[in-house]
């Protein structure tokens, strides 16, 4: 019977152990669009400072941003740098970048994903977000196809200042968050 109970409590400080040990991890979850595989894309030319994102929700609490993914073809034998922005925004304008430190991708050719590791950064935001990436040069005749979505939201064009939604489709941006405790 002693035994018994020894292997009991065991089993009981296990659990709980494990109990604590999964509610004290971070939490991690994509917010965006899905990334998608197909024929359906949109192009944007390649204009220094214009940007192209799309809104996503970050939630109520502080998240931690961690990765940006998304789908490209480029045609053009340059690659295409840019830079990542994450604005507060209303749904009209932004407010606020939530980027303190330029972080730069780039868009190499052919067909690919992209993924831009943003952790370093420690890029804090909550609530609703503009993710946007903006073109550092100019390159004329370049006009990268960007993964679509129909129906899911929009895609967003800031062309000399002013954000502008072009309805329906919305390029598969997507970011992994990490919820951040308290």
């Amino acid at each position: 019977m002693l035994k018994f109970l020894k292997i009991l409590s065991l089993i009981v400080a296990l659990f709980m152990f494990a109990a604590f040990t999964v509610q004290a991890q971070d939490k991690v979850k994509t917010i965006g669009n899905k990334p998608r595989k197909g024929t359906s894309n949109a192009s944007f030319p390649v204009v220094k400072g214009q940007q192209i994102g799309i809104k996503m929700n970050a939630g109520k609490k502080d998240v931690q941003l961690l990765n940006l993914n998304f789908g490209v073809e480029n045609n053009n034998s340059d690659t295409l740098k840019f830079k990542v922005n994450v604005y507060e925004f209303d749904g009209v304008t932004t407010q606020q970048n939530f980027v303190k430190t330029d972080i730069i991708g780039a868009i190499p050719y052919g067909k690919s994903r992209v993924d831009v590791n943003l952790e370093p950064y420690n890029v804090m935001a909550k609530g609703t977000l503009l993710v946007a990436i903006e073109w550092l040069n100019t390159h004329k005749g370049s006009e990268p196809s960007f993964s679509i979505g129909l129906f899911n939201g929009g895609t967003y064009r800031n062309q000399s200042g002013e954000w502008k939604k072009m309805p329906v489709a919305g390029v598969d941006f997507n970011v992994k968050v990490k919820k951040l405790k308290k």
